[in-house]
C-alpha cells in the first residue's frame, strides 16, 4: 500500500504532502550545531501551514539564525489569509520575539511581527517554483535549505541543490537510491541518509497518507555516519553461507547482520544497509540495478535464458527479464527461475547494494 501511494502520487503529481512537526523535531535535533549563524531556505513551504516553517521561525533564537526565509506555490493559506487570491509569497524573518506580552513566543508572535514589518510577507512575482529565477536567487543566499520538496521533483530538487553547491536535508523517497542522477551522489558520499524515516503525512484535507519507503537526506557531516557497524560473523569457515552472484564478481549477503567482519571482496547487501553505512568503514561499489550509473558491473547478460514457473511451465517472458538484477546458480522450488538450453539455471535476489569493507580483519 505504502507503495501504491507514492506512484499513484506520482502519476498525480499530488504532492502535497506535509510533513509532521514530530518527525520534523525527531531528524532536525541532529543537526542543530548546522543552523548556529545560518540562513535558513525551505523553498517548498507556506509558512501558514508548514512544520519546517513553523519549527524553525518558533527556535528561531534557540537555533542562533541568523535569517529564515520560506516560499511557496499557487493556492497557499498564506495568500488566502492576505487577500484571499491563490498567490505564492515569501517570508522572511530576521527576528522573532514576544508581542503579546504572554512571555512566550508562538505563531500569533509571528503573525504580528508580519503585520507590523518587522518580518517581510511579501508576493513573489512567479508561481513560487524553486527553479523559478526569483526563487534561485533566494537559494543563493542560503546556507542550509530544509525541506520536504514535491515527490515527483526530487531528481530535480536535489540537482538545482548540488548545482548550486548548498548544504540541505531533505525527505524523499528510499527509491532514489535508484535513480542515475541520485545514485552516484550516494556512492561518491556526496549524499547520505539522515537518521530517522517519517511514515505518516498529511494532506491539505487532513488525510492521514502512510508510506513504508521515505527517508531523510542530507550533505552535513552527522555523527551517525561516522558510527561504525559491529561485526561479528565470518566469511573463512563459512564460504557456503555465502555464495557468489552469477553475474557479479560479489558473494549474497541476505542480512545486514550477516556481514563478514573478514571478507576483503565485494558483497552484495540489502539496500536497509544504508541506515548503517559508514564512509569510514566500507566503500559502495554500485547497485545491481540497470540504469541507476554509468558503469556496468554485471559480468553476464541472460538474453539467451527463458523464465519458468516452480511447477516447470514457462512464463513466456525471456531471460533480458532478470538482467542486472543479482542471480544466483540456484532454483529453490518457491519462485519462478530462468534456464538456457545447455540447462543451466539462475534465480533472481533482491535487489543489492555492492559495498567493501576498508579495513577487513585478518
Amino acid at each position: 500500500m505504502a507503495n501504491s501511494n507514492l506512484s499513484a502520487a506520482k502519476r498525480a503529481k499530488n504532492d502535497e504532502f506535509y510533513t509532521q512537526l514530530t518527525d520534523i523535531e525527531k531528524e532536525l535535533r541532529k543537526y542543530k550545531k548546522h543552523f548556529r549563524g545560518k540562513t535558513v531556505l525551505c523553498n517548498c513551504d507556506d509558512p501558514f501551514e508548514s512544520n519546517f516553517f513553523k519549527y524553525f521561525v518558533l527556535n528561531f533564537n534557540h537555533l542562533g539564525l541568523k535569517k529564515l526565509i520560506a516560499t511557496c506555490y499557487e493556492g497557499s493559506a498564506v495568500a488566502e489569509y492576505r487577500d484571499g487570491k491563490a498567490k505564492p509569497y515569501k517570508a522572511v524573518v530576521t527576528a522573532v520575539h514576544d508581542t503579546t506580552g504572554d512571555g512566550g513566543v508562538t505563531m500569533d508572535d509571528v503573525r504580528n511581527l508580519f503585520e507590523s514589518g518587522e518580518n517581510e510577507l511579501t508576493e513573489l512575482e512567479g508561481d513560487g517554483d524553486f527553479r523559478s529565477e526569483e526563487c534561485l536567487a533566494l537559494l543563493e543566499e542560503a546556507d542550509v535549505v530544509v525541506t520536504n520538496p514535491p515527490f515527483s521533483l526530487f531528481r530535480e530538487y536535489v540537482a538545482t541543490l548540488m548545482e548550486y553547491g548548498k548544504k540541505f536535508i531533505a525527505i524523499g523517497s528510499q527509491n532514489a537510491i535508484t535513480y542515475k542522477e541520485f545514485f552516484p551522489l550516494l556512492k561518491n558520499d556526496e549524499v547520505w541518509p539522515g537518521v530517522t524515516h517519517p511514515k505518516e503525512f498529511v494532506q491539505r484535507n487532513g488525510e492521514i497518507k502512510k508510506f513504508g519507503n521515505i527517508c531523510w537526506f542530507t550533505n552535513l557531516d552527522i555523527r551517525k555516519r561516522h558510527e561504525e557497524l559491529i561485526l561479528v560473523k565470518k566469511y573463512a569457515g563459512h564460504e557456503d553461507e555465502y555464495p557468489k552472484y552469477d553475474n557479479y564478481d560479489a558473494i549474497e549477503v541476505s542480512k545486514v547482520v550477516n556481514i563478514p567482519l573478514d571478507y576483503a571482496g565485494v558483497m552484495g547487501v540489502p539496500i536497509t544497509f544504508l541506515d548503517k553505512y559508514s564512509p569510514d568503514q566500507f566503500e559502495i561499489v554500485g547497485l545491481t540495478q540497470r540504469g541507476c550509473h554509468d558503469e556496468s558491473l554485471e559480468t553476464k547478460i541472460y538474453d539467451d535464458y527463458w523464465e519458468m514457473r516452480p511447477d516447470g511451465t514457462r512464463t513466456g517472458s525471456s531471460g533480458n527479464k532478470t538482467n542486472g538484477n543479482p542471480n544466483l546458480a540456484m532454483n529453490d522450488g518457491k519462485h519462478n527461475y530462468f534456464v538456457n538450453a545447455a540447462g543451466h539455471v539462475v534465480q533472481s535476489c533482491y535487489q543489492r547494494i555492492l559495498i567493501r569493507n576498508k579495513h577487513p580483519e585478518k
